[in-house]
């Protein structure tokens, strides 16, 4: 009895003297770059700022000559890691090999929720993307709640913003609203398996009327809205938007409408009776702008992966979209960016709402980088990542940028 005794003594105290702060313990992270497949004729791998992120701690470190950097006294946890920088026309072409003329480019990488437990070397992969003139700078699908705390659709609206230090002829652009369905009707890897990452799926279409020019002049915007009126009006939560340049005319009459603003066109629709801009207020919200010749109505349609009826959504290839915007629903449990509708290519990260539902007057608009144009006009963030590029406002005005 006595032998039992001490032994249980004996494994009490072992006991004791477990660490169980292992799984908190300070570790270290190398994240090696891993330059675009476009940089053919090498690569200036020093000197680039990573950015690793986990809730609002912020760590940044420098590559070394190897596209290494190196994080010390690391936290195990689940970061996003992200890079971006600019490159010049000269240095793409340098780079490249390709001989067009590009005014620059973007390189960026992101690695989304990595969980980082031990001491490990990750590999971050990096896109290139040549700078763009117009750019979707303010989406508004969050909807609100009136005066007298009754939901609000009408005042949704989609602002394009022209980054370039030229006149940008608008005309003829097109605007997709991408699938979004609570049960994806395809995955990334659906997408990936049945078109091999060459289209995104929409569920809506619209075009910028083409029969004469209009000119977005640098630093200008186009504003495209549901409802081109004042909804200020018992709602402190919204816009007035009697200026707005297009209106998605709702053929239903269920949405005020103004005969003075031009009609934005709609070129495909997965629904019948819905004619303006079907916007989701929770925050599955997907947006591409693309340009094209082609005739979009041709383009063929699917049905959900393995379905043969139902809903059906336009196949937008990606070799048209000039930008993209990802919109992601913040739930209980948080981002859940399995869900991603868009490759990593079109954008690399996700923007949200902070409301789990909407209604909450949110907007999401590009942030201010600290560049500007030759004639003094804002440039905005453009590192094809929204979770880098965006920031979300409830008393951001159209066409305005700084708060």
């Amino acid at each position: 009895m006595k032998q039992t005794l001490f032994s249980l003594i004996i494994a009490l105290g072992l006991a004791g003297c477990i660490d169980y702060d292992d799984a908190t313990k300070e570790t270290r992270a190398r994240i090696q770059l891993a330059m675009p497949a476009e940089f053919t004729n090498g690569s200036d791998f020093a000197g680039h700022e990573i950015v690793m992120q986990q809730g609002s701690t912020r760590m940044t470190a420098t590559t070394d000559a190897q596209g290494i950097a190196t994080f010390q006294g690391i936290i195990p946890d689940v970061y996003d890691i992200s890079c971006s920088w600019e490159i010049s026309g000269q240095q793409y072409q340098q780079l490249t090999g390709d001989q067009q003329v590009v005014s620059g480019c973007t390189v960026s990488g992101s690695l989304n929720a990595h969980l980082i437990r031990e001491e490990q070397t990750i590999q971050l992969s990096t896109n290139l993307s040549i700078n763009r003139d117009i750019i979707i700078g303010k989406i508004y699908f969050a909807g609100s709640k009136d005066n007298n705390n009754r939901t609000y659709m009408p005042g949704k609206y989609i602002e394009l913003y022209n980054q370039s230090n030229n006149t940008v002829d608008a005309s003829g652009l097109y605007i997709g609203l991408v699938e979004s369905e609570s049960t994806q009707a395809y995955t990334l890897q659906n997408l990936h398996d049945e078109f091999a990452d060459s289209v995104v799926l929409c569920k809506q279409v619209f075009r910028i009327p083409a029969d004469k020019p209009f000119e977005v002049k640098p630093g200008g915007t186009v504003l495209l809205v549901n409802s081109a009126a004042d909804h200020t009006d018992g709602n402190d939560m919204e816009s007035d938007l009697t200026d707005a340049d297009f209106e998605a005319k709702d053929v239903s009459g269920r949405t005020q409408n103004n005969p003075a603003v031009p009609a934005l066109e709609l070129t495909y629709t997965m629904y019948p009776s819905i004619s303006n801009m079907n916007m989701v207020q929770n925050g599955l919200c997907a947006v591409v702008l693309f340009r094209t010749d082609e005739n979009v109505t041709a383009w063929p349609a699917t049905y959900a992966y393995g379905k043969t009826t139902g809903n059906q959504w336009l196949l937008v290839p990606t070799r048209t979209i000039i930008d993209a915007v990802e919109c992601l629903p913040n739930k209980a449990t948080g981002i859940d960016v399995s869900t991603k509708r868009l490759y990593p290519t079109l954008d690399a990260g996700y923007t949200n709402i902070e409301a789990r539902s909407g209604w909450t007057g949110e907007v999401i608009y590009r942030r201010t980088s600290d560049k500007r144009g030759t004639d003094g006009h804002l440039i905005l963030a453009d590192t094809n990542n929204s979770s880098n590029d965006f920031h979300v406002s409830t008393t951001i005005k159209p066409r305005q940028y700084d708060e």
